[in-house]
């Protein structure tokens, strides 16, 4: 299969929040982005740069690159420095690209993602989310250089910064979480803290046998800030949750499938491959089923019975409507007569 590949670059970009004491209450917003696949929208393609606007007013650059390969399959590529992302048979895969770092998560870092996922989320092509890390580690957690740049600030500013960053890493998860699409976390090497936590927001964890998880937070004397006190309790239960986030110790890949931390290993070399096969499988419905029933679901245990039922209702008079629904009935039916 031949493919052609552009390494897109990204010009040194403005910290997500500026500097992150500067930042005022009405700076964050969501991000407005341009659709790599909104030909409305005058998007350029092949290698030319687009631009989207992250929080805080920064502009953050993409290279776009398209390749067709002998079975008219289109993939198409869009790079930063620090963030990859491929769409390959309405699969994206989004890859953090900071290996000498483990994948540790920087203000920098954070927006370029935040303008992945958004752009994926928007793309009605886009049918299911793959999240990966590049070299050995999946995400080591949160840059530590950023937690010394925090410690610097005045003493009356600190706690004001951590919330502006804290509605950043909770937007963030959310994304993931709220995906209007099946999400998948191709957790390939370490996922510590932060990263531990993001792959826990995704639907899906598929760990290769070289994973491991940790949430590592007691040991820099912090609680879990990216979802796991919410996310974790729901796949291994209150009391284990309690065990894994007081001592922070490690959860190798077989352990973490044994207790629900993961769904599925994977051997290192196919993890991709697998996790894309996987998202392929769970995407060939209805994506307006998908959306709606997702929704209902992430809000499952909260919800009373009727509440659930009431929301239901809703989003099966939603499907009703749609094309998915009236096209698979009218195929019923032709086939039957």
């Amino acid at each position: 299969m031949d493919r052609r590949i552009v390494h897109g670059k990204c010009p040194a970009l403005e910290s997500i929040i500026g500097a992150e004491r500067s930042m005022t209450i009405s700076q964050f917003h969501p991000v407005e982005l341009l659709n790599p696949r909104d030909k409305t929208r005058s998007v350029p393609q092949n290698g030319i740069d687009g631009v989207s606007r992250v929080a805080g007013g920064a502009k953050l650059h993409w290279q776009f690159d398209q390749s067709v390969d002998s079975n008219s399959t289109i993939e198409t590529r869009m790079s930063t420095s620090i963030i990859q992302v491929t769409i390959d048979s309405q699969v994206a895969t989004i890859a953090l690209n900071r290996p000498e770092k483990r994948n540790a998560i920087t203000n920098e870092m954070r927006a370029e993602l935040i303008a992945a996922l958004e752009t994926v989320s928007r793309d009605r092509d886009v049918r299911a989310v793959v999240l990966t890390g590049n070299g050995k580690g999946f995400c080591a957690g949160g840059d530590v250089s950023g937690m010394a740049q925090r410690m610097e600030a005045p003493a009356g500013e600190v706690a004001f910064n951590g919330w502006s960053r804290q509605q950043l890493v909770h937007y963030t998860v959310d994304l993931l979480y709220s995906m209007p699409k099946p999400t998948i976390a191709a957790v390939n090497g370490a996922a510590a803290g932060l990263g531990a936590d993001m792959a826990l927001s995704c639907d899906f964890v598929l760990a290769s046998q070289d994973a491991s998880f940790t949430w590592s937070y007691i040991k820099r004397g912090l609680i879990p800030d990216g979802g796991g006190m919410y996310f974790l309790p729901r796949r291994v239960g209150l009391a284990r949750a309690k065990e894994l986030i007081f001592s922070g110790r490690k959860v190798d890949a077989k352990e973490a499938l044994e207790i629900g931390i993961a769904d599925r290993l994977s051997e290192p070399d196919s993890l991709i491959t697998d996790a894309h096969a996987w998202a392929a499988e769970l995407s060939q419905g209805s994506a307006t089923a998908l959306a709606l029933g997702k929704s209902i679901l992430n809000q499952s245990y909260e919800l009373s019975a009727h509440q659930v039922f009431a929301q239901g209702s809703q989003a099966q008079a939603v499907c009703y409507t749609s094309r998915e629904h009236r096209d698979s009935v009218l195929a019923f039916l032709n086939k039957t007569k």
